[in-house]
């Protein structure tokens, strides 16, 4: 078996049915929710390159650059904790709210949570449109993460589980789609409002609504999953919705998998304390590293800050938010393609390669700025290099955007049993909000003080988690997601006695520190 390999297409269970027009709206519906975290992403960056909104809320950052004399650093001239804040603060509600969101969607089921989650962003979105304050303008912003806490923890699994297995990875892609749609669609809301006299912002932070309508009206006429029926005790229910999902009556195999797979996780009455028996211990480190590797590919210092990086840069104001526009409709296209190749190839294939082409991105995107700015911080591109520094920045969108963008959720979503499902997948999400926020709130202070090798810094990152899949992750393309289990189980590393002695021997050296203190 080839190292980091592990079950491949065709080895698991081959349940009857086949891919239904219901299944396939269902999913689509559902995967709007990925809207409301694109949008966001896209508006945070132009929003904060706005003079009237820096004017209003951030008016030293404001002072800053009018009074620049053009002899202060680039890598400096958008440094501001509160800023950042604004951006972050997000991310932090997101995280905390997962915890909630995981009871809610065990409890009630996946959909309410995704309605939870759009009303809860909506309310956000109108705060945001009229905030007066600061204050005002964080506290819209935490309503904002706890709506996208809802939906990142309910969404994903609500596309496993409704996905026919041969086409699991192309529908939860569908998240990925969404949410690059919605950072595109934010990018050109942001280049119109520039272009308006007064309270362009407003309307920039408002339109966040239409996304949460959209998402909180579809999640309404959604039905829930088989699995999330048996798991609250619907069986009969739970038969129907699975016929007519997968088109054919004869789903007794399945069914069978689906009770057997809630008998294991009725039995299971605390998935957090159970989430870490060593038995789940593949999951649980897939499901911490990989939403931890998403984030340290600094892709959203990109998509959030885009606007003001390429203001940075020396790109003028609507050069800026142009550039943005190209680097989301990049990201647009480029997700497309995953969802074409991601049941065909595979998802190492398409993580190892997203992971060279990155590298070799930060690598080019770090020289051509060190070349530009040096160490000062004092210089401006030329048309040629500030064209060369956006060509590499979309291939670097693009490699993402087929790979650690959509793998990302789809990966940490498809791998954990019933049992610890919701458990796992909160603890996917919050871990990619803990790092979103820490390296939102970090970056603008970063790129000041590391300058180009920031650049370097995030390619460093890329490389050991290329490193890590090669090594690590299996291939888990076309298997059912109850029979998951067996990808473990063939994979070298963690289906084999080395790990369980790696995992005794690190933990004894963790006991000895603390009692040596």
């Amino acid at each position: 078996m080839a190292v980091g390999g592990g079950i491949g297409a065709g080895n698991g269970k081959q349940y009857e049915g086949r891919v239904t027009p219901f299944v396939i709206v269902a999913c689509l519906v559902a995967a709007t929710g990925g809207l409301i975290f694109g949008y966001d992403i896209g508006i945070s960056g132009g929003v904060t390159s706005m003079d009237e909104f820096l004017q209003k809320f951030f008016p030293t950052v404001y002072e800053k650059q009018k009074n620049a004399t053009g002899h202060e650093s680039q890598y400096c001239k958008f440094e501001n904790h509160m800023l950042t804040l604004f951006t972050s603060s997000l991310y932090l509600a997101a995280l905390v709210a997962s915890f909630f969101a995981s009871a809610t969607t065990r409890k009630f089921g996946r959909k309410i949570s995704m309605t939870v989650g759009g009303m809860i962003f909506l309310v956000g979105s109108v705060l945001n449109g009229a905030a007066m304050n600061v204050a005002m303008l964080i506290i819209g912003r935490i309503l904002l993460g706890v709506g996208i806490g809802y939906a990142n923890q309910s969404v994903p699994v609500y596309l496993s589980e409704m996905a026919p297995p041969k086409l699991r990875g192309a529908l939860n892609i569908g998240f990925q789609m969404a949410t690059t749609i919605g950072i595109f669609a934010a990018n050109l809301v942001n280049y119109g409002t520039a272009q308006m006299k007064a309270n362009g912002w407003r309307v920039s932070l408002a339109l966040a609504a239409l996304p949460a309508l959209i998402m909180t009206i579809g999640a309404l006429f959604l039905p829930d999953t088989p699995n999330s029926l048996i798991e609250r005790g619907k069986k009969d229910q739970a038969k129907e919705m699975l016929q007519k999902i997968r088109g054919t009556p004869n789903v007794h195999d399945e069914f069978s998998d689906l009770v057997d797979a809630s008998a294991v996780s009725q039995q299971v009455r605390h998935p957090w304390r159970t989430i870490l028996e060593p038995k789940y211990r593949p999951q649980l480190v897939i499901t911490c590293l990989i939403p931890l590797f998403q984030q340290l590919t600094g892709i959203n210092v990109i998509m959030f800050y885009a606007p003001v990086l390429f203001k940075t840069l020396g790109f003028a104001d609507d050069a800026s938010l142009m550039s943005a526009v190209v680097t989301g409709l990049v990201n647009v296209f480029a997700t497309a393609v995953s969802i074409v190749v991601v049941d065909r190839f595979g998802r190492r294939v398409l993580f190892l390669e997203g992971g060279i082409q990155m590298l070799a991105c930060q690598i080019g995107v770090g020289v051509l700025i060190a070349s530009v700015f040096g160490v000062s911080g004092n210089g401006t591109f030329s048309k040629g290099m500030g064209n060369l520094a956006l060509a590499l920045i979309c291939v670097y969108v693009a490699a993402f955007a087929w790979s650690w963008g959509p793998l990302g959720w789809l990966v940490p979503s498809e791998i954990h049993p019933m049992e610890i499902r919701s458990a796992g997948q909160s603890i996917n999400v919050s871990v990619n909000m803990f790092f979103t926020f820490v390296i939102g709130q970090l970056f603008l202070s970063m790129l000041c003080h590391m300058k180009f090798g920031l650049f370097f810094f995030f390619g460093g990152w890329v490389l050991l988690m290329t490193v890590f899949v090669y090594f690590f992750v299996p291939e888990t393309k076309n298997m059912p997601i109850e029979e998951m289990n067996r990808v473990w189980k063939a994979h070298w590393f963690w289906g084999s006695t080395f790990q369980m002695m790696l995992w005794v021997l690190a933990t004894r050296a963790v006991t000895m520190m603390l009692d040596c203190n």
